[in-house]
């Protein structure tokens, strides 16, 4: 039997590189997608039913080598996700995998050709309702074989699913094309790149449908829409976002492509050729329940958990009595700076989920001694007054004695 993560991470030495937080290590295994009743599992379980004959996995360690997070999907040497500043590290040789997609070598290694994958995944980040340094991701990939089989499987699947679409109140938007800056990729027959790619927009078309079309009114005068954007990923060529238009607004949703030739190299997997996709459980089920802060997920509060029922979309009600309290601190750089990040974190420690937005409004130079300064607003909430003042006391002697800033 596998040790939490949290037990294992107090075997390993730390270095210049260990940025890890107790804040952080106290969310590791608790799997909130796991959760009966939780917004967050029933999305997973939606987008599981999509895709009812795929492998749903859970399983899977955290903890992963910049290898494996990064150079396993053709990440490049100076890519700014591998900076300290913006992932957590154990130390220079393992860190919290920042995406679901740190696992895609490893799966496809072990002979799965459909596969659903859920985790929670950490990146350093800012402070605001919609950003939080824990999140939870789903990757899907499904793989077919080269050759005259494949196109047959494929040609099969895209008209059963062609059919099916055609009968949903859906509009699709899709005026990507292929590109330079976004080619199938030399290895690939054009063909069958071409016959992948249908394969893959179809596909997430229609779990776009069964996660919005109960939702939003959606009829045969008000269809579903669905955008395709063209974009970039390391791990895929074609690369596309997908976006729907829900309650107004275009929202992104996912992120998706053909499954990079070197990837499937690295598994050892030949003759083959695939798509894969990867989306945020909190950014669906925010816009679905209607859940203004993503802190809110984390919440043990009854008033919270109670809301909602196992499988059942409802939009969630607020019940907080205290209105937001904002608190600001400006202090002196120290000569080595201090990046944004940096602040996050700290505040995070001292004030845990009360902190609903930190902003920085202001920074300074001083003309004579070249000294810098900055101002951060922090935004307490379900707190009274008092009980902000206490904290935020508490995060300017934190600011001190770990950073050695001056208040000013």
């Amino acid at each position: 039997m596998l040790r939490p993560p949290w037990v294992v991470l107090r075997t390993y030495a730390t270095d210049d590189h260990t940025n890890i937080t107790p804040a952080i290590i106290s969310k590791l295994g608790i799997q909130l997608h796991s959760q009966p009743g939780h917004p967050l599992t029933t999305v997973k379980n939606l987008v599981e039913s999509q895709f009812s004959d795929y492998a749903h996995l859970s399983s899977f360690s955290p903890l992963v080598t910049p290898a494996k997070n990064f150079d396993e999907l053709s990440f490049p040497p100076d890519h700014p996700g591998r900076a300290v500043t913006d992932s957590y590290y154990v130390n220079r040789g393992l860190m919290l995998r920042t995406h679901t997609s740190a696992h895609e070598v490893e799966v496809f290694a072990q002979g799965h050709d459909k596969w659903l994958l859920t985790a929670d995944v950490y990146r350093r980040d800012e402070i605001d309702a919609s950003h939080f340094p824990v999140f939870h991701q789903m990757e899907g990939a499904r793989l077919f074989p080269t050759g005259s089989r494949g196109l047959q499987e494929l040609k099969k699947d895209n008209a059963i699913l062609e059919k099916a679409l055609s009968l949903e109140n859906i509009k699709i938007e899709d005026n990507t094309s292929i590109t330079p800056e976004n080619p199938y990729q030399d290895v690939h027959d054009p063909y069958e790149a071409q016959a992948v790619t249908t394969n893959l927009k179809l596909s997430l078309n229609a779990l776009m449908l069964r996660l919005f079309a109960g939702a939003g009114g959606i009829s045969r005068q008000n269809p579903l829409h669905v955008r395709w954007i063209e974009a970039f990923f390391p791990f895929t060529s074609p690369s596309y976002e997908v976006e729907v238009f829900f309650q107004g607004k275009w929202l992104e949703i996912l992120g998706c492509g053909v499954v990079r030739h070197s990837t499937l190299d690295r598994a050892n997997i030949h003759g083959k050729i695939g798509w894969a996709f990867g989306l945020g459980l909190e950014r669906i089920a925010m816009i679905l329940y209607s859940i203004p802060d993503i802190r809110l997920f984390w919440s043990n509060d009854a008033r919270f958990l109670s809301q909602f029922t196992p499988g059942k979309i409802s939009t969630f009600q607020p019940y907080s009595k205290y209105p937001p309290c904002y608190k600001d601190v400006s202090f002196w750089l120290p000569p080595t700076g201090l990046h944004d990040n940096d602040v996050c974190d700290l505040v995070r420690v001292v004030a845990e989920d009360f902190a609903e937005n930190v902003e920085r409004t202001d920074s300074f130079s001083h003309p004579k001694t070249k000294r810098n300064s900055v101002c951060y607003r922090i935004n307490y909430r379900s707190l009274s007054n008092a009980e902000a003042n206490e904290i935020h006391s508490r995060v300017k002697s934190r600011l001190v004695e770990q950073f050695g800033v001056e208040i000013r």
